[in-house]
């Protein structure tokens, strides 16, 4: 859904974006082509983006390697206190799921990674071979959202006891007798998302991420998301409707809501059938777009646009 996510943002010829997931680089492609003295700062933590934006020749471009979570930071060093709008598409990219070496498919062997930068400790084979029970149990649960993850997490610890994990067709093959029948392969899948979402700690990354966007945003700013499993989608629903990730809205004296944004589509923009028969993967991809509350962004050239 590039074009729908493009459009989400109602791009200003001079205005300042933010690619929070820069990934391959569609996304980032697509807002440039609007730009006209603009700037567009897009964000990752992979070694493989950051090669991906080094073919991008635009004055307009910054790149910064670092996780989305250090928005505001990152902004800042970069001369930037306010943004016209923040796009993050929360899937993974392409070049990281077709990577045998990067551990995040269920398609092919290789190494228990699936860290999405090189500078994280924590592997995928450290969380199974040193996490006790209850840790697995609750990873399994919680991210990947598997009603047998007690009796999983005893059998992985008593699997490690004399053949520690190393490489995804080892975890693959245990899990074999435990998946329902004729749904391995989700199954399979929703394992490895659990283990992806705690090496990369994306919860707490994307709960630090929303904070920041009601932050930066201007009045009148777009933040368009889209994400792919029910667990980040609540997230960003409940960031939208109450300001915060978890919990109850709060409200000034006068008992109105205090929520820095409002959702602009009330039910999330789904991939149509066309694009789901190219591309299965958008079949799961819910997009939600809100407006930072306030003046709308002025239309004419805003010339103060934090370049330095």
């Amino acid at each position: 859904m590039l074009r729908e996510c493009v459009d989400g943002l109602r791009v200003q010829e001079e205005g300042i974006y933010v690619d929070a997931t820069f990934g391959g680089g569609g996304h980032s492609l697509g807002i440039l082509e609007s730009l006209k003295g603009g700037r567009l700062i897009a964000f990752d933590q992979d070694e493989d983006a950051r090669k991906q934006a080094e073919l991008i020749q635009s004055r307009s471009f910054t790149f910064c390697q670092a996780n989305f979570r250090y928005l505001k930071k990152y902004l800042k060093l970069n001369g930037v206190t306010q943004v016209h709008g923040i796009l993050a598409d929360l899937g993974i990219s392409s070049h990281q799921i077709d990577s045998p070496a990067r551990g995040f498919s269920t398609r092919f062997d290789g190494p228990l990674d699936m860290r999405m930068s090189a500078q994280n400790p924590i592997t995928a084979a450290h969380i199974l071979n040193t996490y006790d029970e209850r840790e697995l149990h609750k990873v399994l649960g919680m991210y990947g959202e598997i009603k047998n993850a007690k009796t999983v997490a005893q059998a992985l610890v008593q699997h490690r006891a004399t053949r520690p994990f190393a490489r995804s067709s080892e975890l693959i093959d245990m899990l074999q007798t435990r998946a329902p029948r004729g749904k391995e392969y989700k199954y399979f899948a929703q394992v490895f998302q659990a283990l992806r979402i705690e090496v990369n700690q994306e919860m707490q990354a994307l709960e630090d991420f929303l904070h920041q966007c009601g932050e930066v945003l201007r009045p009148g700013g777009r933040l368009v998301v889209m994400s792919y499993h029910s667990l980040e989608d609540r997230m960003v629903k409940n960031y939208i409707n109450t300001g915060k990730v978890f919990g109850e809205v709060d409200k000034d004296f006068f008992g109105n809501p205090l929520r820095p944004l409002q959702a602009v589509n009330r039910k999330p923009i789904e991939a149509s059938a066309e694009e789901i028969e190219q591309n299965s993967r958008a079949r799961s991809a819910k997009l939600r777009v809100a407006e930072k509350i306030g003046e709308t962004v002025p239309r004419e050239k805003d010339r103060d646009h934090g370049r330095q």
